[in-house]
């Protein structure tokens, strides 16, 4: 029999990748956007929901500058709604993969200047509206479903035609200006075309950790990445000039240093994601509009 998948969130990147890659594997995928449903709307789940399904929460309020104006609307989608979901996953005996974020640490350092990435059990202290959202979602969501799987991810991109970092950077490597990122905060870049075939592992059921971290190996300063996008597309990369959080705030505090380890995810039998440097450069040898990634091969 058929393995039937269920997406919310499938108009953002990760579900619209999610859903190709399903699909060529042989699912059968009901791959919903937030106009079909709003996994704020308890009720709504009864409809889409069955025994036996597969469900991956990739709905989410992933403004993260937003969500420190509208903390109530980010409460109501990353926490409220992802309960929703698992309360509707338990009543009909469905298996849920939940996406949650690098967000719910808080970035201290560890022995002054020296860090080390978080790992699933380090204690999450979020900043930001947005990271406290998505903490009370994980914790709703395992109180709803102790079976279901968290999985974090951090900086997710495609670098296609999107206004992911990756993306945008990627733009304006093609033009002749100067870009000024900020070289204080530190995470791993997660291509989203990796992430899925981690959602799909982990979605098979035989990892029984509740939560799990899955991001490209290794921790990389937004102005890194962004000179390596620029390297990698053959633009020169003194166009891109660091400079501090201070000097380019934005309205939601970012941790500092957000990085994910994989150890314990491993451990418990996840694959683990290739370096981020190999991941940045799988993405940039594709076209800029190729928004429909449908292979993690």
């Amino acid at each position: 029999m058929t393995k039937r998948i269920v997406i919310t969130g499938a108009g953002g990147q990760v579900g619209r990748l999610l859903a190709g890659e399903a699909a060529r594997r042989g699912y059968e995928v009901s791959a919903l956007t937030h106009r079909e449903w709003d996994i704020t709307d308890a009720p709504a789940a009864e409809r889409f929901v069955a025994e036996n399904d597969l469900v991956v929460n990739c709905a989410a309020f992933t403004n993260v500058d937003g969500a420190e104006s509208e903390p109530d609307g980010a409460y109501a989608i990353n926490a409220t709604g992802a309960e929703n979901v698992a309360r509707a996953c338990a009543r009909v005996g469905a298996r849920l993969v939940h996406i949650s974020t690098d967000y719910v640490f808080g970035g201290e350092p560890v022995g002054g200047e020296r860090r080390h990435p978080y790992d699933v059990g380090d204690t999450t202290n979020p900043l930001s509206v947005y990271g406290r959202t998505k903490l009370a979602g994980e914790l709703a969501v395992l109180a709803a479903l102790p079976d279901a799987s968290i999985v974090r991810t951090s900086w997710v991109y495609t670098g296609g035609a999107g206004n992911d970092f990756v993306a945008v950077m990627r733009r304006l490597a093609g033009t002749d200006r100067t870009v000024d990122v900020v070289d204080d905060q530190i995470g791993s870049p997660t291509y989203a075309k990796d992430l899925v075939g981690a959602l799909l592992e982990v979605g098979e059921g035989h990892i029984r950790e509740p939560i799990l971290h899955a991001a490209n190996e290794g921790a990389v300063s937004r102005f890194e990445q962004a000179r390596a996008v620029f390297e990698e597309v053959g633009a020169d990369p003194e166009r891109v000039c660091p400079v501090s959080t201070a000097q380019a705030p934005r309205p939601a505090h970012r941790p500092v240093y957000s990085a994910l380890s994989m150890t314990t995810s491993v451990r418990a039998g996840l694959t683990p994601l290739r370096p981020w440097r190999q991941a940045l450069a799988d993405a940039l040898a594709r076209p800029a509009d190729d928004g429909k990634i449908t292979s993690t091969s």
